[in-house]
């Protein structure tokens, strides 16, 4: 909708500038058909990165630390440049299989090769985003449960370990931002190599 106002607020210009910014750094590689994806690129960034900030609140559930999840968003996504790259550019994305001078040899060990190579790019998508923030979560977890078994016992080592999870806690948001501009920019990539 058209804003009401002539100058927006502080959160919504920070918002504005935000998404300005990813997407003239994602769409840059790409021509006019590969652009054209933009709007489902916002989201997605969008959506995975504000579950993932979310997901860093107490007692709140985190969905991309499921494997289901993940891959029900990177199957389709992946599918949708793969199904695009066959029909806009069925000779180019067949030629992918098979790198130019190969030798005759080599020819059907690397057909299949590159072929488990393209089917398990949505897997190593969804696997990188639990991976990373079933990891983080873990850590915060036990370092956590640290601090609060030490201070019974040192109140300096469990100062020093607070220390550490506030800072891990930190880096955590910087990763959930991370993970969702990696998740989004990769399947970029997968758009750019297919349009």
């Amino acid at each position: 909708p058209t804003p009401s106002r002539l100058i927006n607020n502080r959160l919504i210009s920070i918002q504005q500038w935000l998404i300005q910014l990813t997407s003239k750094q994602m769409l840059a590689i790409h021509n006019q058909k590969g652009r054209t994806w933009a709007l489902m690129l916002m989201s997605l960034i969008l959506f995975i990165g504000s579950t993932n900030l979310l997901g860093l609140l107490p007692h709140s559930f985190t969905p991309t630390t499921q494997l289901s999840m993940n891959l029900g968003m990177a199957i389709p996504l992946w599918a949708g440049t793969v199904i695009t790259g066959f029909r806009y550019k069925t000779k180019a994305s067949l030629a992918h299989f098979l790198p130019q001078g190969t030798p005759l040899p080599l020819i059907p060990m690397l057909v299949v090769i590159e072929t488990i190579s393209l089917f398990i790019q949505p897997m190593a998508l969804a696997v990188r985003l639990t991976a990373n923030i079933t990891a983080g979560h873990l850590l915060i977890h036990l370092i956590g449960g640290a601090t609060l078994a030490l201070i019974n016992i040192s109140a300096t080592t469990a100062f020093i370990t607070f220390i550490i999870l506030i800072l891990l806690t930190i880096l955590e948001f910087a990763v959930a931002l991370i993970q969702a501009y990696v998740f989004t920019l990769l399947v970029s990539l997968y758009l750019h190599d297919n349009t």
